[in-house]
């Protein structure tokens, strides 16, 4: 620990993504900082792998720069210089046996026009959607799940074979629950005062704002003014860069150090129980899942943590495979989505040579490739043998794209109770949540289930606490900030 680091002492329970960012925040504002994080690696859902010796992500791939806070982080913390736009943006969807490409003009697969969807959707679908205009005004209220309604308003198919996909992406859930305000919250303002759902999506596309969910909604493009950006050697190894920038600014960062208790010390100060370890705090950011955050606040937020108890989450898994380029077909794009309602196993497919040139050229004889398995209430398939879960993926993509090789290398990699659920009414719970652990003084929560479930949201949410810690700390002792 750096002895000149004399701010208040704050303890970060979680070392994946939000709270490395935020102990970030707090080492660079001048405080004591102490992560903590119960495994044995940093990073949570982002990291870094090889498959035949090729470099590849194993989870998160990709950063959304229509928000700024992930690629800030990157550039605060020297990766600057390795960010990289997608080779290819282009994405088609394979529905009924068929890979179509990818409908444009449309509103995370809400569109607002019904022949932007032609060819994905059969004659009947496309009609449907025209009917839009001849339905008086659905009510909105307080949130509204985006399935639901949108095939209320323009029938079934249009959420089945695209909303459905795209968004499956995101949350691995059903977009028949998942809130419509907190997943695509332009959307829902939209239609609260348009009479019609093809006139919100108009005046959302009008606004400019991202056809995509909360996660990627908001300011500036990335580099060529692209939607996403990557880091050369994966975004999993953001979560190392940050580390190093918090040990640099006098942070101390503990790993097989799980919090297993709370307990008050005085009006404002935290004890901070890990294994045989108790650390005396000033405030404390709990960085975890739901579960675990609602374990530690039983005692001191009862209301909380029954809230935070209640949230579900989804596994998901997947499945890295390596190819000869000489085995491969022609492929076109960075991959496809798969609509469930088809039945198949995998739910998507990331070409990551294709998409990602540090990919390529960390193996230029190799084809690498991913495919994604498992959604919320489908934990069997993700818990299935690796090699069921490769068989499946090549039979997959052999009915895809006519793949009949044989891959020289396989990894499984699984994210168990990985992405939080985001049903209807989710950010009245969240709000409600942070209303109760905002009485408990320097206690602040973030994470994946409460803004967003993308990496700049989780930074977002990450700031946001370290934030309010640092502006109490300054109200509370101006002169030194010792105290909270």
């Amino acid at each position: 620990m750096n002895a000149d680091t004399t701010g208040p002492h704050v303890v970060v329970a979680g070392g994946g993504i939000a709270g490395l960012a935020a102990a970030h925040r707090l080492a660079v504002a001048g405080h004591r900082v102490t992560l903590l994080e119960a495994g044995t690696r940093l990073g949570g859902k982002l990291l870094a792998g090889e498959i035949a010796g090729a470099p590849v992500d194993l989870g998160a791939e990709s950063l959304l720069a229509r928000r700024p806070e992930a690629v800030a982080l990157a550039r605060a913390v020297g990766l600057g210089d390795r960010l990289q736009a997608p080779a290819t943006t282009t994405a088609s969807v394979w529905s009924r046996g068929e890979l179509v490409p990818m409908p444009k003009g449309h509103v995370m697969g809400v569109p607002g026009d019904a022949h932007a969807v032609d060819g994905l959707l059969s004659a009947e679908g496309v009609r449907r959607i025209g009917l839009d205009g001849d339905l008086p005004p659905t009510e909105i209220g307080e949130d509204i799940a985006i399935g639901a309604y949108v095939a209320a308003r323009m029938g079934h198919e249009v959420v089945d074979r695209l909303v459905e996909p795209l968004l499956g992406g995101v949350y691995a859930g059903d977009a028949y629950r998942i809130s419509m305000k907190a997943a695509v919250p332009a959307l829902f303002e939209a239609a609260r005062v348009h009479p019609t759902l093809t006139a919100a999506v108009r005046a959302v596309q009008r606004a400019g704002a991202a056809a995509a969910p909360a996660d990627v909604a908001g300011a500036a493009t990335g580099l060529g003014g692209s939607v996403f950006l990557g880091v050369e050697g994966g975004v999993g190894t953001l979560p190392r860069a940050v580390a190093e920038a918090i040990r640099a600014a006098g942070g101390e960062i503990l790993t097989d150090a799980p919090v297993t208790g709370l307990r008050r010390t005085g009006a404002t100060g935290w004890q901070v129980v890990s294994r045989d370890r108790v650390l005396t705090a000033d405030a404390v950011v709990l960085a975890t899942p739901a579960g675990p955050a609602a374990a530690l606040l039983t005692e001191h937020a009862p209301a909380a943590s029954a809230e935070l108890g209640s949230i579900a989450y989804a596994s998901m898994a997947l499945v890295t495979l390596a190819f000869r380029r000489s085995d491969m077909p022609v492929l076109a794009g960075s991959g496809f989505l798969v609509p469930p309602v088809d039945g198949h196993t995998i739910k998507a497919s990331t070409f990551s040579s294709q998409k990602w040139r540090w990919v390529a050229d960390g193996a230029s004889d190799l084809f690498v490739l991913r495919t994604s398995v498992g959604r919320h209430g489908e934990e069997d398939q993700v818990h299935r043998e690796d090699a069921d879960l490769v068989d499946a993926s090549l039979k997959d993509l052999a009915a895809a794209t006519g793949l009949a090789g044989r891959p020289v290398a396989t990894t499984v990699t699984r994210w168990i109770g990985g992405l939080p659920q985001y049903p209807v009414g989710h950010l009245a719970r969240v709000a409600r949540v942070r209303e109760a652990v905002a009485a408990l003084p320097g206690l602040r929560v973030a994470g994946a289930a409460y803004d967003g479930v993308g990496i700049p949201a989780c930074i977002a949410s990450a700031h946001r606490a370290a934030d309010e810690i640092i502006a109490t700390s300054k109200r509370t002792d101006p002169g030194a900030g010792h105290s909270l």
